[in-house]
């Protein structure tokens, strides 16, 4: 058996110094995948250590895509033999599987992916994907294994997602580049890495327009060229650095994500009391002397807040003064982090009415997706087990804050999703420690 690795936090005052964010999780294993459709070799820059990128590498190499990770740059290039079939044994470990559905349809005609997986955060199902792909002319198959396509050309068709879902805009953009004829997708997703995925695919040679209207047209080329990208910085990992510095009263200076990815986050941090020094080098905020106020905040697709900022959110909540509300409209399952929390002394109760915002499609079910926060707690240290990512980081926040020494278990979920998480914390003067 391998022991299981486990960090110790230590309060240890005001967190301070710079951070450098590279690229995101999510924007570079999207872009990996894309990179399967270009003739010759991509170049992806600025990419993250973390190990998504490990495991998508594996995926790619396991269908005979090249790929080569030298510190930031990844190189990737198709071989001679592309094998259709993403092994079993990626089965649950990532959500990458089902993105690559369209481009293996377009390489070999077939396809065969495992069962998603990623955190369990809620339910983020196939249909979207697998609809799509129907409406676009593929045979899919949905067993108790995993996921069969056969197509012997994609074609071009109209599409109306339900919901603006990230995952199935990215899945049609990287099957429509390639179709045969003229795709229009409305209700897309417009978040910044979708955008980011659809210039890459522009550099490739891909025709896209992108219409103000959550529409998105895509007019089907016969090939795609090889292309180089620099990712843009990754703004849940921005935000949550400088949550890091206010919620211990400290200042953290970030650097490499750009003040427009950030611009709701920014906003609401500004109504509770931060103070913000923004340049084009950095971002940093303050707390005021007297503390941070509460607020009431609603997740929302873009360019609503993100859901993926409410985590280290709820932690400043809990150091704020008064009661402050949370409304998560995105996954249904999103709060599954805060017994955690709740075990470190976080004064959090969780209801499956819409509180802080009008009604969302989670309100007439059984949904816990609200949570009511008082502020300010007198955190403790505890011995917690992290199930997800952004839960990760959320508890190393609070163990920054909290009285006495604070044991986190599960912690390769964090290394999974950001770039160097130990060090950077070690950087900025947190006492943490790494044991087996």
């Amino acid at each position: 058996m391998i022991a299981e690795e486990v960090w110790l936090i230590e309060p240890s005052g005001p967190l301070r110094g710079d951070v450098v964010v590279r690229g995101s999780k999510n924007g570079v294993s999207k872009h990996m995948v894309a990179a399967m459709l270009g003739d010759g070799e991509s170049i992806i820059g600025n990419a993250p250590e973390v190990g998504e990128v490990g495991i998508t590498a594996a995926m790619l190499e396991a269908l005979g895509i090249h790929v080569e990770i030298s510190g930031s740059e990844i190189r990737i290039a198709r071989g001679a033999e592309i094998r259709p079939r993403v092994p079993d044994a990626f089965t649950g470990l990532n959500r990458i599987p089902i993105l690559m559905l369209g481009p293996l349809l377009h390489l070999a005609g077939e396809a065969f992916v495992p069962l998603v997986g990623g955190d369990p955060i809620g339910r983020r199902p196939v249909n979207f994907h697998v609809e799509a792909l129907r409406l676009m002319g593929a045979e899919v198959e949905v067993g108790d294994g995993g996921i069969s396509a056969k197509a012997k050309r994609l074609n071009g068709a109209r599409i109306e997602l339900p919901y603006p879902s990230v995952g199935a805009t990215e899945t049609i953009l990287m099957s429509a580049v390639l179709a045969e004829g003229k795709t229009v997708l409305k209700n897309a997703a417009m978040e910044p890495e979708v955008v980011e995925l659809a210039l890459f695919l522009q550099r490739m040679g891909a025709r896209i327009e992108l219409s103000p209207d959550r529409r998105i047209v895509i007019e089907g080329v016969e090939h795609l060229r090889g292309a180089s990208t620099w990712l843009t910085g990754d703004r849940i990992e921005a935000f949550s650095y400088l949550a890091a510095g206010l919620v211990t009263g400290g200042e953290v200076r970030v650097h490499g994500c750009p003040q427009d990815r950030l611009v709701t986050a920014i906003t609401t941090l500004a109504r509770m009391g931060a103070e913000f020094d923004i340049n084009d080098e950095y971002l940093c905020a303050t707390a005021p002397p007297e503390g941070l106020r509460s607020a009431a905040v609603q997740t929302d697709t873009h360019p609503g807040f993100m859901t993926d900022w409410q985590t280290p959110l709820m932690v400043l909540f809990t150091q704020s003064q008064g009661m402050s509300v949370l409304h998560e409209t995105v996954f249904e399952n999103r709060l599954v982090y805060v017994p955690a929390l709740q075990k470190m002394g976080c004064e959090i109760e969780v209801f499956d009415q819409c509180l802080g915002g009008p009604a969302c499609r989670y309100h007439d079910t059984n949904a816990r997706h609200s949570a009511v926060v008082r502020g300010v707690s007198k955190l403790r240290g505890a011995d917690v087990t992290l199930p997800d990512i952004r839960a990760g980081f959320s508890a190393v926040l609070a163990a920054a804050v909290a009285d006495g020494t604070s044991t986190l278990r599960g912690v390769h979920h964090i290394e999974r999703g950001y770039h160097r998480p130990y060090e950077q914390f070690a950087s900025l003067g947190l006492n943490i420690r790494r044991e087996r």
